[in-house]
């Protein structure tokens, strides 16, 4: 049970980083059409929601591991922070109808590079659990 509640948190921590490699080159002056952004929202959406719960599963599996340990709490402010940042970079980054690269403004810009941080520093946390 456990090596399967792991392979598909860490498959959910894969459509995190590909929703965020997305949502990067739309930043960057990629083109976004309406099914582009989809793809992106729905591997943010699946990637966010699946590593919350699965990841919480996995907590709550472990005897070596509490909810309340540092390491945890930590993944969980840090999702939460990511999250926010990604729904106003989301917000900012609509598509065009003809799928042409369209100046985002730095707000957006400034909100999407965040949760590439937030992103990053979960990902180091994940991996190397301090405190734990």
């Amino acid at each position: 049970m456990y090596h399967a509640l792991l392979f598909f948190h860490v498959l959910a921590a894969f459509f995190l980083g590909a929703a965020v490699v997305m949502f990067s080159s739309f930043v960057l002056g990629g083109p976004r059409s309406r099914p582009r952004s989809l793809v992106g929202d729905v591997q943010w959406g699946g990637g966010g929601l699946g590593t919350l719960a699965l990841g919480i599963w996995l907590a709550l599996n472990r005897p070596e591991y509490d909810l309340w340990d540092g390491w945890i709490i930590a993944a969980l402010v840090l999702w939460v922070l990511a999250t926010g940042s990604g729904a106003q970079a989301s917000r900012g980054v609509q598509p065009t109808a003809d799928g042409s690269a369209v100046a985002i403004d730095r707000r957006t810009s400034f909100a999407h590079w965040m949760r590439v941080l937030y992103v990053v520093a979960l990902l180091v946390v994940m991996v190397w659990k301090p405190g734990a």
